[in-house]
Parts: C-alpha cells; sequence; structure tokens
C-alpha cells in the first residue's frame, strides 16, 4: 500500500463502513440528499485511490422513518423484510454516486434482486475487493430480528476487514451518556466490547457488539463530519475506539 502525495500511509489495508441511512438524508427529515450521498462518495473515492479496500453496509433510517407510520403494529419480521428492501434503494443511490466519481462497484444483496444486484457470496466479495471494486452489502443479513449493525459485523468477519469504521449522523462518538439529555456527558476515547455492553452505550446491538469482541474486531466510531472517514483511514484520534485486547475476550 503506497503513501499518498503528503506521504501519509493508510493504517487499513481493508475496511467495512457502516453508513447509518440517518446520515444519507442530511438536514432532511427523510429520503435521500443528493449533495451529502456526493460529498460521502467523494471521501470513500480518495480513500479508495489511497489504495484502501472498502465494503460499505449502510441502513435504512432514512426511507424506514417515513414508513414509521405504516409499520406501526406491523409483525416484526414483515417490518424487517420491508427494510431490508429500504437497505437495497440506499445501495443503488449509492452505488450510482460513486460510479460517477470513477469508481467500479458491485451491490451485493443477502435477498434476491438478481435485476439490480448479485447475490452474497463471500468468495465473490473478497474477490471483488481484490479487483479494487468497492463492495456495497444490502438487505442485512437477509434475516428478520437481526440489524444493520449484525450484517456490517458479520460482513466485516466474513471479508477479514481490518475494522468497522463506523460513521455515525451528527454523533462525535460514543459518549458516558445521551449527550442530546445530558449536554455536559463526556467523550469516551477508548472503550472495550465488554465495557460497551455492560455499561449499554447505544453505539450498536449487543449481537453485532458480541461478534466484534469474540473475533478481535476493532469499531471505530465518529461522526461523518467532512473529512472524518479520512482522518479515522490515516489514524488519527477521531471519536472512540471499541477494541478487545487480544486475548481479553471471552
Amino acid at each position: 500500500m503506497g503513501a499518498d502525495h503528503n506521504g501519509t500511509r493508510p493504517v487499513f489495508r481493508r475496511v467495512l463502513l457502516k453508513l447509518s441511512g440517518e446520515a444519507l438524508m442530511g438536514d432532511q427529515e427523510y429520503g435521500l440528499d443528493l449533495h451529502e450521498v456526493e460529498r460521502i462518495a467523494a471521501e470513500i473515492a480518495e480513500l479508495h485511490g489511497r489504495g484502501i479496500e472498502i465494503a460499505i453496509v449502510v441502513g435504512a433510517g432514512n426511507i424506514y422513518r417515513g414508513m414509521e407510520a405504516a409499520a406501526e403494529g406491523m409483525d416484526r419480521a414483515t417490518a424487517d423484510y420491508g427494510g431490508m428492501l429500504a437497505t437495497v434503494l440506499n445501495a443503488l443511490a449509492l452505488q450510482d454516486v460513486l460510479e460517477r466519481n470513477g469508481l467500479h462497484t458491485r451491490i451485493l444483496s443477502a435477498i434476491h434482486v438478481s435485476e439490480v444486484a448479485e447475490p452474497y457470496i463471500r468468495r465473490r466479495a473478497i474477490r471483488h475487493l481484490e479487483k479494487k471494486r468497492v463492495v456495497i452489502f444490502a438487505a442485512g443479513t437477509g434475516n428478520p430480528f437481526f440489524t444493520t449493525d449484525t450484517a456490517a459485523a458479520l460482513r466485516a468477519l466474513e471479508i477479514g476487514a481490518d475494522a468497522i469504521l463506523m460513521a455515525k449522523n451528527a454523533v462525535e462518538g460514543v459518549f458516558e451518556d445521551d449527550p442530546r439529555h445530558a449536554p455536559d456527558a463526556e467523550l469516551l476515547p477508548e472503550l472495550t466490547h465488554l465495557e460497551v455492553i455492560e455499561r449499554g452505550l447505544k453505539v450498536m446491538d449487543t449481537t453485532a457488539l458480541s461478534l466484534c469482541m469474540d473475533n478481535g474486531l476493532p469499531i471505530y466510531v465518529f461522526a461523518l463530519a467532512e473529512g472524518n472517514i479520512r482522518r479515522v483511514a490515516l489514524g488519527e484520534r477521531v471519536g472512540t475506539i471499541i477494541s478487545t485486547p487480544t486475548g481479553a475476550s471471552t
């Protein structure tokens, strides 16, 4: 992996970038903010140009927020399948903007939508990454009752990613309390997976955290502010690092 023109080397070889659906809607109440998607895509293109292999899991909060009323009282499994389909819509939008930035991309979906995406096959995903394509994983794990956080942890482990980069909407990292209700809450720069689970900190669900803990996969949590994805990938301390020292997990 070569240095860029500033001589700074990326600290990762392959990453999984987890984007919340809310991150794609900018200041809108729901839907997609094209300007915001273009900004994110430009940062991804820059990282790719520095030699980092990039896979992406995208959530669906920007679309599902608009469906909440319809989903109220809906069977949980049915609602979750609706959410999976919403992630496919986001993946298509992200793919289009990435390709306009000159990147080659592939969407791999955990549910069959063969007209717009390839089925998820682990070896195929790895091969696409080796061929320097950006891989977008859609439809979560393909199963109800699992979140896109769990999908991010699972896919990151399957492809051998060095870390999960968890870009949050308007949240700078992990805080000791919800900063919306406790403005004086302190940012926690380093945590173990177990500390996050035991303290009930709202980062990702416990299934995803347990998967990462058991397999020693670090999670970098940071705000999706301009330049932050690049800063984290180049080793700057931004937000919160969640990791388990080797041999410490049970």
